[in-house]
């Protein structure tokens, strides 16, 4: 992975040459709607309170648990005996994030939502929150935080989603079996090139139109970079957007040409 420095490096020119954020100059009716009705939507929904009140809990967990990682392991806590809270604190996404993937799944309503790597569920209940007739099925390798994230969804009442635990190479084709198709997927659990491309490959035999993609820390590695240029380069990706620390996928057929967007956020 990229060190802090060069990290920030990578950022800093993202932040200088993304596309402002305010739509202006955006060309594309579709992105121009993101932008407006999406990711400049500055509306408190009901639950991103009871969420971040969770949060807040797991930030002051003392409590050590035994974690399994099957990715890329983690640069800021790399043994195998973890602090909640340190956890909490490195591995769900930020509440800037979170609340973005909640109101892409409010704006959109998609149908089927599959998460890779739920750790402890804060943003499958963002999903779950965001339509209550939205099906998400979460995906968690380590056994021990499956537990927690279990425990969390039942503080809410979240009745739609599903945690499914297990090694992704074992568990994610058994799930794909079971549906029909995948609306929204997003992949936050292996940052490496070679898993990243094989979970892609797979979820575009569930793939429709209308399905976004999203996929973490783009810019966290060179190989993840790479692995998101050639996702961007599939020739059923029609559109894609860099927010730097996530990337969306689009597949709507009525674009004339494939179309990237970097836009600040």
């Amino acid at each position: 992975m990229y060190n802090r420095f060069q990290l920030a490096k990578k950022f800093l020119h993202y932040y200088l040459t993304a596309s402002n954020g305010k739509g202006h100059g955006i060309h594309s009716p579709f992105v121009f709607d993101f932008i407006t009705n999406v990711l400049n939507d500055k509306k408190n929904y009901e639950c991103y309170y009871s969420i971040e009140k969770l949060r807040k809990e797991l930030l002051h967990d003392k409590r050590i648990i035994t974690v399994e990682d099957f990715g890329a392991g983690s640069s800021v806590i790399p043994l195998n005996k973890r602090v909640i809270k340190d956890i909490a604190a490195s591995s769900p996404k930020p509440k800037k994030f979170a609340q973005l993937l909640f109101r892409i799944a409010y704006y959109y309503k998609p149908e089927t939502i599959v998460e890779l790597g739920t750790s402890f569920g804060i943003t499958a209940s963002y999903l779950a929150c965001a339509n209550k007739t939205s099906e998400i099925f979460t995906l968690e390798g380590s056994k021990n935080i499956a537990t927690i994230a279990q425990g969390n969804f039942k503080k809410p009442g979240l009745q739609n989603v599903k945690l499914i635990q297990g090694n992704f190479d074992d568990t994610l084709p058994d799930l794909l079996l079971q549906i029909k198709k995948i609306n929204l997927a997003f992949v936050d659990g292996n940052h490496r090139k070679p898993p990243t491309l094989k979970y892609f490959q797979r979820f575009l035999k569930k793939f429709t139109g209308q399905s976004i993609f999203i996929f973490d820390d783009i810019h966290w590695s060179a190989e993840m970079e790479e692995a998101w240029k050639e996702i961007q380069q599939h020739p059923a990706v029609t559109l894609s957007i860099d927010l730097f620390f996530i990337g969306l996928v689009f597949f709507k057929k009525d674009f004339k040409a494939k179309q990237h967007f970097v836009i600040r956020f």
